[in-house]
């Protein structure tokens, strides 16, 4: 059996987003490997109550690096730039871990894994003589600055100067360039990822994107497709990537007060006032339902009782949230960018181009009053969602990447 050494910086069974993206790789790769996972040690009594129940569990071997809770809420607070100057000391640390790990326990294949921004490569590349795969790797994508309308100032300016330092970064950063060198396997995230590496460093990579789902038949109600109202499900904070107010237009403009969306998440005091404004401005409270936060497991509930996935998101890679809805059999309308757009396709779901606001705003609304007018539509799409389940599992995702690990194993030893 392979020995594989992963990095995963978040990983956590009781946590959706990168933590749940972490885990639901390390323990899919251990149906098939040895793995020896350095982690964080946030989760650490949640892993190890979980690998009590697991198959797997004798095929994982798990070492923790912990940082402080001063770090950890950084690290939760996305957009707090000081938490990098301590996660790069985390990699650092990990790689001495590392160096320890792969003396003592025969190490095939090294493993960084996440988080997935190319900004921190962690320091695994210095370890020689052993294949590195790297990935899957995100934040290469751009911010669409023509969806910036209606933002702040600071966010304007924020999001124009990281599309001007990704590029930067990727060209000049020593540690990237260094470990994109070293690495034997390279996988992206989602396609921009892929097209920059290729236009900027002339470097192939792999697309596997971040996340996956769990094949399921959950057995849905087709009747649900065919009630009088249309139930939508959005989930998301209300950051301005997520574009919820552009949501709430979209429901106006469709003009069908039997289309009902349904909001799950939350933000600052600001974002909430905004939208709860923008709710009333539009004139369409009744047609509205904000929830806050609520258990992951209530989200799961909520996707397998309604009939379309409202994502409006415009810059992130593969949202977990999405495979979630396709795993509950919910078709989904969306943006064709980024992760998402690569993997919502005719079968499972309805896209529209990225363009302006006022533009989108009327091709959702249009979206919108055909899928209610065609309800046949969303139970064959729901249905789709089976064979779509298969080719994006984590299984499935799991057998690729061993399936790397082999053929690096292979040139290594040639």
């Amino acid at each position: 059996m392979i020995k594989i050494l992963i990095n995963v910086y978040a990983c956590s069974p009781h946590t959706g987003s990168e933590p749940g993206m972490g885990w639901n790789w390390c323990i899919n790769l251990a149906k098939y490997c040895e793995v020896h996972i350095i982690t964080e040690g946030e989760f650490k009594a949640y892993i190890e109550e979980a690998l009590k129940k697991l198959p797997q569990a004798s095929n994982m071997y798990f070492y923790y690096n912990p940082v402080s809770e001063e770090v950890r809420k950084m690290c939760w607070n996305q957009g707090d730039w000081r938490f990098y100057r301590y996660y790069k000391k985390w990699q650092y640390k990990t790689y001495q871990l590392a160096k320890e790990i792969v003396e003592q326990k025969n190490i095939d294949i090294l493993h960084q894994l996440n988080m997935i921004g190319f900004r921190e490569p962690g320091y695994l590349w210095k370890i020689e003589s052993i294949p590195l795969v790297w990935g899957p790797i995100g934040g290469l994508k751009k911010f669409p600055v023509n969806y910036l309308e209606g933002a702040g100032i600071k966010y304007q300016l924020f999001n124009r100067l990281k599309n001007f330092l990704n590029l930067y970064q990727l060209n000049n950063d020593i540690r990237v360039n260094k470990a994109l060198k070293r690495a034997d396997v390279l996988i992206s995230s989602i396609p921009d990822s892929h097209n920059a590496l290729k236009k900027y460093k002339r470097l192939d990579s792999v697309i596997i994107s971040e996340t996956g789902s769990y094949p399921t038949n959950s057995g849905f109600s087709a009747n649900r497709f065919f009630s009088k109202k249309l139930n939508l499900l959005w989930v998301g904070k209300f950051d301005f990537r997520k574009q919820l107010l552009l949501a709430l237009k979209s429901i106006a403009r469709a003009n069908n007060p039997d289309i009902i969306l349904h909001v799950v998440g939350s933000g600052s005091k600001q974002q909430e006032i905004s939208a709860n404004k923008m709710v009333e401005t539009l004139g369409i409270k009744n047609q509205v339902i904000f929830y806050g936060s609520i258990p992951h497991v209530m989200v799961l509930k909520k996707m397998k009782k309604m009939q379309v996935f409202f994502f409006t998101s415009v810059s992130e890679d593969t949202s977990t949230v999405v495979l979630e809805a396709i795993s509950n059999q919910l078709p989904v309308l969306c943006f064709d960018a980024c992760g998402f757009g690569a993997i919502v396709n005719e079968k499972i779901g309805v896209k529209i181009k990225l363009s302006s606001p006022e533009k989108s705003v009327s091709e959702f609304s249009s979206k919108l009053n055909y899928l209610f007018e065609n309800r046949d539509l969303l139970k064959e799409m729901s249905i789709n969602c089976i064979e779509g389940q298969l080719e994006l599992s984590w299984d499935n995702k799991a057998k690729k990447v061993v399936d790397l690990y082999r053929d690096a194993l292979g040139k290594n030893r040639a």
